[in-house]
């Protein structure tokens, strides 16, 4: 696959190359600019939309439907738990480990949502648990942890791991649901 993507490039960027060269000269070179011009455009266009191509074809090599599980986070304000790291586990297995920033905090604060994970899993009956780490209430460390259990079934899945503030409880709440 990336044999090929590399070789798709280089065709592409010998065609940039060598077209010009192969020009006829001609008498007004401002004729010959503007349908050189949109040539490359066009050659540009070509190249973007192959390279989207390649990539979803890519997607679909690498993560078959049937096989397929994504899992993403989203917060709430944030104003009881404030996040370092998150770990996520497949079935016991450590499936990715993820460090934040500040930066990404506060993008996950202003409603961003991040895919943490997309990967294979057989098809049947799983369980994922994810671990979070950061500073909670009163400004002390905090390391909590939800499980959820989900049926892989040939179809796609989607996971959501949430976390939201409970000013009832003063404390963050962790939740994880099979979308």
């Amino acid at each position: 696959m990336k044999a090929t993507k590399q070789r798709l490039w280089g065709m592409l960027l010998a065609m940039c190359l060598v077209g010009p060269a192969q020009a006829e000269p001609q008498n007004s070179a401002e004729a010959e600019a503007k349908p050189l011009a949109a040539e490359v455009e066009d050659l540009k266009k070509a190249l973007i939309q192959l390279n989207r191509d390649l990539f979803i074809l890519e997607q679909d090599l690498l993560f078959p439907s049937s096989t397929q599980v994504a899992v993403y986070l989203s917060m709430d304000v944030g104003h009881f738990f404030n996040l370092d790291s998150v770990e996520v586990k497949v079935d016991g297995d450590t499936v990715t480990h993820y460090l934040y920033t500040q930066r990404q905090v506060d993008a996950l604060y202003r409603g961003g949502v991040q895919r943490l994970f997309v990967g294979n899993v057989n098809q049947g009956e799983h369980t994922l648990t994810a671990v979070f780490t950061g500073i909670g209430p009163e400004s002390r460390p905090y390391k909590r942890a939800v499980t959820v259990e989900f049926d892989k079934s040939a179809k796609p899945a989607a996971l959501e791991l949430s976390i939201v503030d409970s000013s009832a409880r003063q404390q963050p709440e962790f939740i994880a649901t099979v979308l």
